[in-house]
């Protein structure tokens, strides 16, 4: 059995880690990208938009639904597909000759990672037993911070050296090791749902609700978007009433009803991700606008931040292991927290020293927070939601990442408007960035109180 021999643990591990810092990497990294994807395609902003917003909704809709069926059909058929789903429209990608056709390659690129996401870390806890899960997820998260991280900088030097294609060029090799590693070394397989029913009414339901939502959420503050999102929550509420019914629910709702721990942990998920995800966003821009630093000398500081995640993560796994995650996750928000209040501060003559010692700061209360987290929604819940478990995760990610930048978008229409961020709106921008961290602190003050609240695993 490959879960019970050292060598096919770590194998796991890699496998499951590659892909967990690529597609994260390559999903920021895209966002520095956009202003040379714009000016090849000649694309209006409004469409430019959708490079970034196709790939987040498809991989939004499918995370839940994908996640049920690899419980059922098997997790390795699930993540060996998306991991050769988004290497071939990496591909595709890359060879974009339109906007139309990079944009529906990075909606597919979408649906083959929440095919990965949605089993990468239910086969991880499959494999290792309890007293090792802490430090193998804490690697697992480690990495996925990492991308995210790292994405923007590394991005930067593809886009400026290489041109925005080879972003793209780059996952394919690191793809086909994954293929090859899985295919040589993965031989079993885990469904411990096998024979139970697919709910393919809540599923379709579950995704137009989610699309309308994440869209709505990108047109805000417009009327349309308020309005789509207002839909979109109308139907999500009509899908919890519909899964209370139904007798094989894609998502198992009383994990939510009768599991504080799945409930509070994966709540305390999505505010983490809303109150932080924008945060290199926003020092991004600080650092050019109102620093007057390049692209690459900015990237050299926000560096400081995925440098400390990636060193702590494992460590706070493994601190999971052996004490409460509660404990060490709630520790984490709190730094986080102050981290964020601390930027609040931000003005022309802020030191470098300052903005790089919040950096180190939210980067060690992010590892703390993150690793610790998912074992405890992964060690509270039996084998056979392990997909549903990471399934649900993932989406919380996404959803938060969805709400954190519509919150700076939403900021910055009502400081700037829908002008250009030119010199003589330096100060708005710095008013807004202000803002929006003074929200997200306060935002993630109140995740600490999900997260402390949780209950015990052990």
């Amino acid at each position: 059995m490959e879960s019970s021999h050292p060598t096919g643990k770590r194998t796991v591990l890699f496998v499951t880690t590659l892909p967990a810092f690529t597609i994260p990497f390559m999903g920021s990294s895209i966002y520095i990208a956009l202003p040379t994807i714009a000016e090849e395609f000649s694309m209006t902003a409004a469409l430019l938009g959708w490079v970034a917003t196709g790939y987040l909704l498809t991989m939004g809709m499918f995370l839940v639904p994908i996640g049920r069926l690899a419980d059922i059909l098997g997790r390795r058929r699930f993540f060996l597909g998306g991991v050769f789903l988004y290497t071939l429209s990496s591909l595709l990608t890359a060879l974009s000759n339109s906007a139309a056709s990079l944009i529906a390659f990075r909606a597919l690129q979408g649906i083959g990672a929440a095919m990965v996401f949605g089993t990468s870390l239910a086969i991880l806890t499959s494999v290792f037993p309890a007293d090792e899960r802490g430090k193998a997820l804490g690697i697992n998260v480690a990495a996925v911070y990492s991308g995210l991280s790292l994405g923007p900088f590394l991005g930067g030097l593809l886009t400026q050296h290489l041109g925005w294609r080879s972003i793209f060029w780059l996952n394919i090799p690191l793809g086909l090791v994954v293929i090859g590693f899985a295919f040589w070394k993965l031989k079993e397989e885990w469904a411990e749902a096998r024979g139970e029913r697919f709910d393919v009414m809540g599923s379709i339901l579950y995704c137009l609700s989610l699309v309308a939502m994440i869209y709505g959420i990108s047109l805000l503050p417009g009327s349309t978007g308020i309005l789509l999102g207002g839909t979109g929550l109308l139907g999500l509420s009509g899908f919890i009433g519909y899964e209370l019914r139904a007798k094989s629910p894609i998502f198992d709702l009383s994990l939510f009803r009768t599991n504080r721990v799945f409930a509070c942990s994966n709540l305390a998920a999505l505010v983490n991700y809303s109150a932080t995800f924008a945060v290199s966003f926003l020092l991004s821009l600080y650092l050019q606008y109102t620093k007057g630093l390049g692209p690459q000398k900015a990237g050299m500081i926000l560096i400081s931040q995925p440098l400390v995640q990636a060193l702590v993560s494992p460590f706070a796994g493994r601190l999971s292991d052996r004490i409460e995650p509660r404990i060490v996750a709630s520790i984490g928000m709190a730094l986080t927290s102050i981290g964020l209040f601390l930027l609040t501060s931000l003005n022309e003559n802020t030191t470098m020293a300052f903005i790089i010692a919040c950096l180190i700061l939210l980067g060690f209360g992010f590892a703390l927070f993150s690793s610790p987290n998912v074992n405890a929604v992964m060690s509270s819940i039996e084998k056979r939601s392990y997909g549903v478990a990471s399934g649900t995760l993932g989406t919380m990610r996404v959803v938060g990442m969805m709400l954190s930048m519509g919150l700076v978008m939403v900021i910055f229409a009502v400081y700037i408007g829908k002008a250009q961020i030119r010199p003589e709106h330096y100060p708005l921008f710095l008013k807004s960035s202000k803002a929006a961290f003074t929200i997200c602190a306060f935002l993630c003050l109140a995740g600490l109180f999900a997260s402390m609240v949780r209950g015990k695993v052990r």
